[in-house]
């Protein structure tokens, strides 16, 4: 079982939102109590938030699928839905979040950083909070919102100051538990440590990180070995210090080629090229290692390098070197910029920015994209006519019917609102905004249905408003049409025997448009 995890794909779902609810005030001795539906709750967000005492994602390779909690559904007296708890993933510092296709979404640095990286969903309207001039008493709510749903990458890249870089066996390893009090893994064999390992290292009055970094071997910037895995955790390292093996015991060996090994890999993996080197020639405890240091520090001081001679066994030159490092960053440290903890927040770009949406013909019909249309088609419920007719105006007024009909849709063609993958189709069918006349009961919509008797009157009143005399006014129209009907017989698209008054209740037996059932 793995217990050091760098890299890992986390499959994440906030929180939906809860349904608003349609209801009506009913209690004994107060009548017309009016809509006291309430909203939906928030659903919970999915947050990362940078925790320096962690320093592995080995909790996400086992679990990798995380989901936070729906927000609660609205009641009636005005009763809201509780808000969705929120799912805070803790990570290790140095954190860098990714997408799916490799765009890297957030760099988190610095402890207490929060990404929300899923944030839930809206809770839905209630009845009361949709409640207008026109509309007095919906029959109808918005329904939630589902969450962010998505799959990033968490990658680690360790936080140090100072890098150790070397063959495995140069003595790493050693040098980081002699140095600070972390305890790595140390034996007498000639392969690579297979986590980084951080200590704590005090020189002076300044503090700082070492870091331990496995898997360099020749090739190591092309994959080979671990290097590939491992060679990003020296990025954010202020200086490089290479530990070379003065008493190897491998054939063919010496610390000026392992040195020149090692530099053409971090050439090779690139952007290491500004930082600060040291060597430390480690194991001089052995007799044949200092005869080696001996001869080659002079030309490493010729190349321009800081050379310590040490060793991690009897701690000789040990002092000097985490000295030297205490000076690299106490200089780095100057220029570098406070890390202050800071919250994000990803929100997307609209599809189009020069408007609220757009409108693009395809193979499959005319598509409607943008947030706006495409977050007001979620939250319709689809089973309720009066609500259909309520995104039709919304859509309206927004323009899309306008914006189609100038594009060249006609009525019958297909209309698709929503991503390629989760469209809602549409027949386009113009219409006009509902007012109050055009409401039936609660819960539907008369310009759903074919027979339109309201509508058809209207339109019949404005053609003859175009031959009107010149005396007469709209009243006047209105009534010589009722008066014309008898002599054509019952009018079958008003449905009424076309005799009609000119001043009724709406609603009552006296209205034309009364389809013959009580009004609730």
């Amino acid at each position: 079982m793995p217990t050091f995890v760098d890299q890992v794909t986390l499959h994440l779902a906030a929180g939906r939102g809860g349904n608003g609810v349609a209801s009506v005030k009913r209690e004994k001795f107060k009548p017309l109590g009016g809509p006291d539906g309430g909203n939906g709750g928030q659903g919970g967000s999915i947050i990362l938030e940078v925790d320096t005492s962690v320093t592995t994602l080995v909790d996400y390779h086992h679990s990798p699928s995380r989901r936070a909690d729906n927000g609660g559904q609205g009641a009636g007296d005005h009763k809201n839905g509780g808000n969705g708890k929120d799912l805070t993933l803790v990570v290790p510092d140095g954190t860098i979040v990714t997408d799916v296709q490799g765009n890297v979404l957030a760099d988190l640095i610095g402890q207490g950083t929060t990404l929300v990286i899923a944030a839930g969903g809206r809770g839905g309207l209630g009845n009361a909070a949709l409640a207008s001039s026109k509309r007095k008493a919906p029959g109808f709510a918005l329904l939630g919102e589902p969450g962010d749903e998505l799959d990033v990458r968490l990658e680690l890249k360790v936080v140090a100051d100072i890098g150790l870089v070397g063959f495995p066996s140069a003595g790493k390893s050693s040098v980081i538990a002699a140095i600070s009090r972390a305890r790595p893994k140390i034996a007498d064999y000639p392969f690579t440590t297979l986590i980084p390992n951080l200590g704590v290292v005090t020189a002076g009055e300044t503090t700082f990180v070492v870091a331990d970094v496995p898997g360099l071997i020749e090739g190591a910037a092309e994959g080979r070995g671990l290097g590939h895995d491992f060679l990003r955790h020296i990025e954010r390292c202020s200086a490089l210090v290479h530990v070379v093996d003065t008493a190897s015991i491998e054939p063919g060996r010496n610390p000026l080629d392992d040195l020149d090994v090692i530099e053409g890999e971090l050439a090779r993996y690139g952007g290491l090229e500004d930082r600060p080197r040291l060597v430390a020639l480690n194991k001089i405890d052995v007799p044949d290692g200092q005869d080696i240091a001996d001869m080659v520090v002079e030309e490493l001081r010729g190349r321009g390098l800081r050379v310590f001679e040490v060793s991690a066994a009897s701690g000789a030159g040990l002092r000097e070197l985490t000295f030297a490092m205490a000076e690299i960053v106490i200089e780095s440290r100057k220029d570098a910029a406070v890390v202050e903890p800071q919250r994000i927040v990803l929100r997307p770009q609209a599809v189009d920015h020069r408007g609220d949406f757009e409108v693009v013909a395809t193979d499959d019909g005319w598509r409607v994209r943008g947030a706006k249309p495409e977050r007001w088609v979620r939250q319709t419920d689809f089973s309720n006519e009066e609500a259909v007719g309520f995104l039709a105006d919304r859509l309206n007024r927004m323009g899309v019917e306008l914006k189609l009909a100038k594009m060249g849709a006609q009525e019958g063609d297909t209309v698709l609102i929503g991503s390629e993958d989760n469209s809602v189709v549409f027949d386009f069918k113009p219409s006009i905004e509902a007012g109050a006349e055009m409401l039936g009961r609660r819960g539907e919509d008369e310009r759903l249905r074919e027979d339109r008797p309201a509508r058809d009157r209207r339109r019949d009143i404005a053609e003859a408003m175009e031959t009107k005399a010149e005396e007469e006014a709209r009243a006047d129209v209105a009534r010589r049409l009722d008066e014309e009907r008898p002599k054509k017989g019952p009018n079958k698209s008003s449905g009424s025997s076309g005799v009609g008054p000119m001043s009724y209740e709406i609603g009552s037996k006296d209205d034309p448009d009364w389809d013959g059932s009580d009004d609730d």
